[in-house]
């Protein structure tokens, strides 16, 4: 009932502000989320009675929720802000019919929770053609966008993680021996031909790296010969396959009689309790650590409405809305240059970079360099760098 009640607040939420927006002419921000609203109402009636709600509609939700927290926060602030938000996988209304109504032609800012490469592009042309930013605040993917300086990517490329993990290697274990376990698939090859590529055109000293094929149910056991039981072994999981990253955790953390140190993807985020008998490091560009005093606040506001712990997609969703609204405030049409000013940080900095491709003079797109590493002993977080 509550969640019915949450999803019948958006629909109005929908309205009221597409309505004022009619009226008024502040700065205005466009969100796009896929909620999946038609799969849940028919015209006005909720149509799913006491059944839960669908998996794949509660992150767009949540994304929605936070950004309503954070238009809560900014009219507490007095700030002057229209906010539209709009269903991207609504049935009756497409993306594209979408950007063609009256009241997305005078928008100043679009902030979008993406999850999938084909919804890109449309948001992304309209951002160019407009010359407004385009906040993709979820998904790391360019969607195939090229020479569009408005497109702005907060969730860094696997190219970027790479390059990341790969100075942080360099600065804290210049000289030891490193265990790249690498699982058969292009993905993983086009992992290790970046790694390689960055080992050999380092200026600094190069990696000792050792390269060994591995499967989802190899055992860290079977390379002891090649480990030492005298120091930490440094293992680096060069895939994003979360059963891999799995069963490599937890054979080394089995694996009582050498000590290890894991490196992993930005997908280990996203698995929960993972590190559990060992300790793990990897890279993300989220730092919601939820400790302090605003996350905390979030949580007993959300829990106060919702009666449930907020996902992360609460928090990118807040994070979104209050930075990059407050950003938009700040700087007006000057906006798309000045996306890197962290003078509105919450939890993350931003560091948004033009990635050119090929040799082009116009930026392919904005990039989000800033990455941060977690380190999780016996699977609690122990410090971020």
């Amino acid at each position: 009932m509550r969640l019915k009640k949450i999803l019948l607040s958006l629909l109005v939420f929908i309205a009221c502000n597409s309505l004022f927006a009619q009226q008024t002419a502040p700065l205005k921000i466009a969100v796009f989320a896929p909620v999946y609203l038609d799969t849940v109402f028919n015209g006005s009636n909720y149509n799913l009675g006491n059944n839960n709600l669908p998996r794949n509609i509660l992150p767009g939700l949540d994304f929605y929720n936070g950004v309503q927290l954070a238009i809560d926060s900014l009219n507490a602030e007095g700030q002057s802000l229209i906010v539209l938000f709009y269903d991207s996988k609504s049935n009756t209304q497409s993306v594209k019919q979408i950007l063609e109504t009256e009241s997305l032609q005078d928008v100043s800012m679009i902030i979008a929770a993406f999850n999938n490469r084909n919804d890109i592009k449309p948001l992304a042309d309209f951002a160019l053609k407009k010359q407004i930013p385009l906040i993709s605040m979820t998904y790391p993917n360019d969607g195939g966008v090229k020479a569009n300086p408005y497109f702005a990517l907060v969730n860094s490329t696997l190219t970027t993680h790479v390059e990341g993990i790969f100075k942080y290697l360099q600065k804290n274990y210049p000289t030891e021996p490193i265990l790249y376990l690498k699982r058969s698939g292009a993905l993983e090859d086009m992992i290790e031909g970046l790694f390689q590529d960055l080992n050999k055109k380092t200026p600094a000293l190069p990696l000792k790296i050792r390269i060994v094929s591995a499967n989802d149910s190899t055992n860290i056991a079977s390379f002891n010969e090649v480990m030492d039981s005298t120091k930490t072994n440094i293992i680096f999981c060069g895939s994003l396959n979360e059963n891999f990253g799995i069963n490599l955790v937890k054979t080394t953390a089995a694996n009582k009689s050498y000590k290890s140190v894991l490196i992993g993807m930005p997908t280990w985020d996203a698995i929960k309790d993972l590190g559990k008998g060992t300790e793990i490091i990897y890279s993300t560009p989220y730092n919601y650590t939820r400790t302090d005093k605003l996350a905390q606040s979030i949580i007993q506001i959300y829990r106060s409405k919702v009666s449930g712990r907020p996902s992360d997609m609460v928090f990118k969703g807040f994070e979104a809305m209050y930075h990059f609204g407050k950003l938009l405030i700040k700087h007006r049409n000057n906006i798309a240059t000045q996306l890197s000013d962290n003078s509105f940080k919450l939890f993350n900095e931003f560091d948004f970079v033009p990635v050119k491709t090929n040799g082009e003079s116009i930026p392919a797109y904005l990039e989000n360099k800033r990455i941060y590493f977690v380190k999780k002993t016996d699977g609690v977080i122990k410090s971020i760098q």
